[in-house]
């Protein structure tokens, strides 16, 4: 086990590039899998969710060629050898679910996958999935095998389009029900869509693999059935979230940090609140640049929604930047209704952050009334004090990183693996902009290995 220690007090400064999203490359990986053909993607993070995801594909049949110096992988699925995703594989990640939209209308074979995992941050509920996925002519059971639960999917009278209506913008069930619809016979309707980039860059993919999809008004996609496929070549959009999260993290440590990649059309949300809170930034031709150009101000209202409004994983960081602007903010979480529990760490680390059950928003979510603790006021400038902490999941851990690079004293973080799902060789990043960070083994695991 390895430990990341941080002496923060320290501005960052100079240039980090920002690497492909997570949240595109791994679907596209799963959307490969519906033709035969060799699909080749640029831009590809050295993460820990995509080899995940890349193993998973592999048990289906793909064969892979990765450079991940280079950032380059070369794929092709030329047949499917097996419909059984391993259990386990079971809570490695939430990429298994997909599995069924892609493999439906390649194979006649029973689709087993085991269920969701990933961050707990909330409930992931797969309804919306099964759905869809029913809407298309597939069947959906819940079963227990080897003491493990999993999803079984077939279809047995063939693929055919529907009109989904999704009642909750879900990215996932969005990617699922495209994904199906690609070999269902006629045309797919799927009304109530998820609409993030992230969804556009694989409907971008999508249609250089053949497939006829378009978007239209008040989030309705149409996806038109596919027999002929090409070979693609394509480059994976920008992670937004890293690119903000290396930029929440220079302003809040009073720095100067480019952004390289940094894309402003897929951050404008988040960039006005970071100008609201007197945040600084420049976009340039290649990026963004960010940095703190004087005090930050309190007073903010900021509320978590799906595309475009403001992102539920730019939250937890935000958070930790608003401990350092004078006066009180408010924050409403609308999309998870679990994801405040990384609080607990942040006020033992000395910030001024109450929570509430109430819609503390513009307007009521699907939450209130429901005792969840899904807003909370936050109280700034905070000195942060170093010290132990345990990574809960994938963005809490970066606001504990960035808690950490606040604190003049030293940090320890465990539980990395969560943060090397979202974060290529975030250390080495880090320490380019001159931060005192280093990755050790924890001290049991080197009294094992001498």
């Amino acid at each position: 086990m390895s430990l990341l220690k941080i002496t923060g007090g320290i501005p960052l400064e100079g240039s980090v590039k920002a690497v492909g999203a997570k949240n595109a490359i791994s679907k596209m990986l799963v959307a490969s899998l519906l033709s035969d053909k060799k699909c080749i993607f640029t831009n590809v993070p050295n993460i820990s969710e995509v080899e995940t995801t890349l193993n998973l594909c592999k048990e289906i049949g793909m064969e892979a060629i990765w450079d991940r110096d280079e950032g380059r992988m070369e794929v092709i699925t030329k047949e499917i050898k097996s419909s059984y995703i391993p259990l386990n594989f079971s809570g490695a990640n939430r990429i298994p679910i997909l599995m069924m939209g892609a493999l439906l209308g390649r194979t006649k074979e029973n689709i087993i996958v085991p269920t969701v995992g990933g961050c707990k941050i909330g409930k992931r509920p797969v309804d919306f999935h099964i759905m869809a996925l029913e809407k298309l002519g597939a069947v959906v059971e819940y079963r227990t095998i080897k003491n493990e639960r999993a999803y079984f999917a077939h279809s047995p009278e063939g693929m055919h389009g529907s009109i989904i209506e999704l009642p909750y913008p879900s990215v996932m069930a969005t990617e699922n029900a495209i994904l199906a619809a690609c070999r269902a016979k006629g045309r797919t309707t799927i009304r109530g869509a998820a609409i993030e980039p992230e969804v556009m860059d694989l409907i971008l993919f999508l249609q250089k693999l053949g497939v006829v999809i378009y978007v239209d008004v008040d989030r309705t996609i149409y996806v038109q059935e596919t027999t002929t496929f090409y070979e693609v070549e394509h480059k994976i959009l920008t992670d937004r979230i890293e690119a903000a999260c290396f930029g929440m993290a220079a302003i809040a440590t009073r720095g100067r940090v480019f952004v390289e990649g940094a894309e402003q059309p897929h951050m404008i949300t988040f960039l006005n609140k970071l100008r609201q809170i007197n945040g600084g930034f420049s976009i340039k031709d290649n990026g963004i640049e960010f940095f703190y150009q004087g005090p930050l101000k309190g007073g903010l209202h900021l509320q978590t929604d799906v595309h475009p409004g403001f992102l539920t994983d730019w939250q937890q960081p935000f958070v930790v930047l608003l401990t350092q602007a004078l006066g009180s903010s408010v924050v409403h979480e609308t999309v998870y209704e679990n994801r405040f529990g990384y609080v607990d760490t942040l006020l033992k680390m000395g910030a001024h952050v109450e929570r509430f059950t109430q819609c503390l928003g513009d307007r009521p979510c699907r939450f209130a009334s429901q005792n969840y603790q899904h807003s909370l006021i936050v109280k700034g400038p905070t000195e942060f004090r170093g010290m132990s902490i345990q990574v809960p999941d994938l963005r809490a851990g970066f606001a504990y990183v960035m808690a950490a690079l606040l604190a003049p004293e030293e940090s320890t973080l465990s539980g990395l693996p969560y943060l090397d799902r979202g974060y290529e060789n975030l250390e080495g990043k880090l320490q380019s902009l001159g931060a005192q960070i280093e990755r050790v083994k924890a001290p049991e695991a080197i009294a094992i290995a001498t």
